[in-house]
């Protein structure tokens, strides 16, 4: 039994943004939860920060990384800023 492919909306901030080059976009993905999502994603594009180094929100709320994705929603990866 394979999974369910899922559209979720993605948003990246600071250094991930960087790397990505861009700040949103809507993903196809088979990711269970925000975890899976994120080293997809990682892996892919090759983001270095570590998931114990990134939040993540679902729905604009902050969640657990095992929080499970349904399609349609939005996960907004955050990671550390530096500010000066």
């Amino acid at each position: 039994m394979t999974a369910k492919t899922k559209k979720i909306h993605v948003q990246y901030y600071a250094v991930l943004r960087e790397a990505r080059g861009v700040s949103q976009e809507t993903v196809a993905t088979n990711s269970a939860d925000a975890k899976e999502l994120y080293l997809e994603l990682k892996h892919k594009f090759g983001f270095t920060l570590g998931r114990d180094l990134v939040k993540v929100a679902v729905n604009d709320q902050f969640k657990d990384w095992d929080t499970e994705l349904t399609s349609g929603d939005t996960v907004i990866f955050i990671p550390p800023v530096a500010g000066g």
